[in-house]
């Protein structure tokens, strides 16, 4: 039978494009993917090619971080549009307002573009730290913006959020502990401005995910009701109950259930009632974060419009008849964010799990390495697992003289290629069988080839490491053309775990296609927006990568907005203590004594000098 040719469609469905792409992402006739922000007239397609052309023409190199502004527009109009439109078939009687958490993603540039396009909203921000407040009350450019203050609060953080009340913001303490409260009153009476406090309540409700914990009695933040009854008391004692005016709650990140959601909205909203019967005049009800991103596309248990739907019914529903609607805010990031980021890199080098040159074997050769070699000569369906079984016996015997020096180095590796070669045959006989022995279902993985890229996984993609966090990735190019290899990907660091094998539908490897000489073979990992930047490490003095923001144009044009240069080699140092002036002088020391026993002459000295300079200005990556 002729085999079928590979069509770009057989790209997009083995890498499943459409589900976590959302129709944001495609493939172009000539096999590049391409994206088309939806939020930009006649959606012109920008192959991600030609946007690394760009970088590089302007000096820039992989790895980077590639934001696409277009997206972080996108999904703010989405969330702030969805809320409405709920609210508006729902008739409930009070706005929305989103807050973006700083803490997802703390990029200037990020941060700077959530504001400016979320100005028509109202959109503001949530900041859990003196450092993140300064940040929003810096950026934030609309009077009633809103700022939403959690974590804990010293005095300094209390009285910046002060001034920004002065200065027109929303600004409002969520209360975490109750000994917050006392120095909310005892900052307030001192510069005189009138606070607005909210309470972040601990409710029961349990939810399902990897952050459950957030969630429930042993939750790590919020108010039990026996401390909410307390501080209620403490208000009113002081007659400053008309103070409180929020309710907060937060169940957790990636909820995956929205059952879940109602449930602790409804709970919440019970909390509601109760505040303004006890006499506090509230009128904001916090939903906190939740909001699930689907990183590996497919059925989901929500959507973002049914999330708005039930959010705002469940208030409804829950809300006594007597008390006024609130206006509600939600703290989305992951939602906002995670989709404008996509972390490109190139691929340096290869290891494959293939047999070497294999001598003819004779009666010569060592008794195991013939017994091996009529293993693998004998390979077929019907005895596969017992060819398998032997190959791997017959190896581990030469490894094992080996080790007591009784067998050589050619031995061992004329073992090791017919081994590999009976492991390959195997592999390609498992389509045949009717039922893989349990034995060989990991073969396909143990015979996976490891492509060696340009980047650190502890510093853009930490979660992979440390929560087995799936992101889509796949190569950019050359999706005309079948992929004939299956890969992991292991970055630049000196670590085992410096490695990606783990991907969308839970596989253990990635369809790649083969290396063509020098030609660099780009992949990219999607969705990369939410934590990824800030959370990352300096292992092995791997700094940040460049970043670069772009705005797709109506005519399929994009401008770059910003240029962001990654760490240099001394950037990294001094974050470790090391001052160039210390390196530069201890090193000439290094040199001048190498002068000085003649090793070198004092030209060489200059040069060496010059280069070691010139290395601490690179970039920390691999460079052409």
């Amino acid at each position: 039978m002729t085999k079928k040719a590979w069509s770009i469609a057989d790209s997009a469905t083995l890498y499943n494009v459409a589900d976590w792409g959302k129709g944001y992402f495609s493939i172009n006739g000539a096999g590049q993917l391409q994206v088309a922000p939806p939020n930009v007239a006649g959606q012109p397609n920008v192959p991600l090619t030609d946007v690394i052309a760009g970088i590089k023409d302007r000096g820039m190199d992989l790895p980077v971080v590639l934001r696409i502004e277009n997206l972080i527009d996108l999904q703010v109009s989405r969330l702030n549009d969805s809320f409405a439109a709920a609210i508006e078939s729902l008739g409930y009687q009070a706005p929305y307002r989103g807050v973006f958490p700083i803490k997802v993603n703390q990029q200037s540039q990020v941060i700077e573009e959530i504001a400016r396009f979320g100005a028509r909203y109202n959109h503001g921000l949530e900041a859990g730290s003196k450092a993140e407040l300064m940040i929003a009350m810096a950026t934030l450019t609309e009077s009633g913006s809103y700022i939403i203050c959690n974590g804990y609060k010293d005095a300094e953080f209390i009285d910046l959020g002060l001034r920004a009340r002065q200065l027109g913001f929303e600004c409002f303490f969520v209360v975490e502990t109750p000994a917050e409260l006392d120095l909310i009153l005892e900052r307030a009476e001192l510069m005189q401005v009138e606070p607005r406090i909210g309470f972040r309540a601990k409710l029961s409700t349990e939810v399902e995910g990897h952050w459950s914990e957030d969630s429930g009695d042993r939750s790590l933040f919020g108010l039990s009701a026996n401390q909410i009854v307390d501080m209620i008391d403490r208000l009113k004692a002081v007659e400053k109950l008309d103070w409180l005016r929020l309710l907060h709650f937060h169940l957790g990140s990636q909820i995956p259930n929205i059952r879940d959601i109602r449930t602790g909205v409804m709970e919440a909203v019970r909390y509601y009632n109760q505040l303004v019967n006890e006499g506090a005049a509230m009128g904001f009800l916090d939903l906190g974060g939740g909001l699930a991103v689907n990183y590996e596309g497919g059925e989901t248990n929500y959507d973002l419009s049914e999330y708005c739907h039930d959010v705002v019914s469940s208030v409804l529903e829950a809300l006594d008849e007597d008390v006024a609607h609130p206006i509600l805010i939600s703290e989305s990031g992951r939602a906002t964010v995670a989709e404008s980021s996509i972390l490109l890199f190139n691929t340096l080098d290869v290891t494959r799990f293939e047999p070497g040159p294999i001598p003819d074997i004779n009666d010569e050769h060592h008794e195991l390495l013939q017994k091996l070699n009529d293993v693998r000569l004998n390979v077929e369906v019907a005895r596969a697992q017992q060819s398998f079984n032997d190959a791997i016996y017959y190896r581990d015997e030469i490894r094992e003289l080996f080790r007591f020096g009784q067998a050589t180095l050619r031995e061992r590796a004329t073992a090791e290629s017919m081994a590999l070669d009976v492991m390959q045959q195997v592999k390609s006989l498992l389509p045949q069988m009717r039922r893989i022995p349990k034995e060989l279902e990991a073969l396909h993985e143990d015979l996976a080839d490891i492509y060696y890229a340009n980047f650190s996984v502890f510093q853009s993609l930490p979660d992979t490491w440390a929560m087995d966090q799936v992101f889509p990735v796949m190569p950019i190019h050359r999706l005309n053309e079948e992929p004939d290899r299956e890969a992991i990907l292991a970055d630049l660091t000196c670590d085992c775990d410096g490695k990606i094998d783990l991907f969308v539908g839970g596989h253990k490897t990635l369809p790649v296609h083969a290396l063509n000489g020098g030609e660099d073979y780009v992949f990219g990992v999607f969705m990369v927006g939410a934590y990824q930047e800030t959370l990352g490490d300096l292992h092995n003095l791997f700094g940040d990568t460049n970043v670069v923001s772009i705005r797709i144009d109506e005519d399929g044009s994009f401008d770059f907005v910003r240029e962001l240069q990654g760490d240099t080699v001394e950037d990294v140092l001094s974050y470790v203590e090391y001052t160039p002036a210390w390196l530069s002088e201890h090193f000439r020391r290094t040199a001048e004594r190498a002068v000085r026993r003649k090793l070198i002459k004092p030209a060489q000295r200059r040069e060496i000098l010059e280069q070691f300079r010139e290395s601490l200005r690179g970039y920390t990556y691999y460079e052409h």
